[in-house]
């Protein structure tokens, strides 16, 4: 079993804390077609109101485009680390 550094745990860390982020941003997100993802997170409109539900749906959008990109990077960035 070999040794994880330092930086290796901090980019595992923050990998995971991303993953969990990423999986709740989508479901809490409206589909196009509102049929799944309303259901899960349908609470959004009743409880900020139609107008608020969807500027709360493009900043998830945003951030979880954001976030995703930073993951990819950070797996990546973690591969070579582990592969040296």
């Amino acid at each position: 079993m070999a040794n994880m550094t330092t930086i290796e745990i901090i980019f595992g860390t923050v990998i995971l804390v991303f993953a969990v982020f990423l999986t709740v941003a989508v479901l809490l997100q409206h589909g196009k077609t509102h049929h799944l993802s309303g259901t899960i997170a349908g609470g959004a409109e009743t409880f900020f109101g139609k107008e608020k539900g969807k500027t709360i749906d493009k900043i998830l959008s945003t951030v979880t485009s954001i976030v995703s990109v930073i993951f990819v990077i950070a797996v990546v960035v973690l591969y070579v680390l582990q592969k040296t």
